[in-house]
């Protein structure tokens, strides 16, 4: 399982620690990636992913997985999160044609 948030892209950086006599040795950042539960509004059901805290404040901020993953950039996400994208704005676009009737 690779440390990379399903949502954002967001990964694992390089960097140095410095110690007290300025001397850099190679360390890693590794992201903050918590497993949680979302719930999808339009699908009517809950999904297991594996994100970044800060991932899980823009979920709230926008209102929701099915906002956050419509405003999403595709590159950013993982394969199994864009199957998720595309059932969301498929039902979505049904319901739309459901209420125009």
């Amino acid at each position: 399982m690779s440390r990379r948030c399903e949502l954002t892209g967001k990964g694992a950086q390089v960097g140095h620690k410095v110690s007290h006599s300025n001397r850099k040795t190679k360390r890693r950042f590794l992201p903050n990636l918590l497993n949680v539960t979302v719930m999808s509004d339009s699908l009517g059901r809950s999904v297991r992913l594996r994100v970044s805290a800060n991932a899980l404040k823009t979920i709230d901020h926008r209102g929701g997985l099915d906002a956050f993953l419509i405003k999403a950039k595709d590159a950013e996400l993982s394969p199994r999160v864009l199957e998720l994208k595309r059932q969301i704005k498929k039902k979505n676009a049904h319901s739309e044609v459901a209420s125009s009737e």
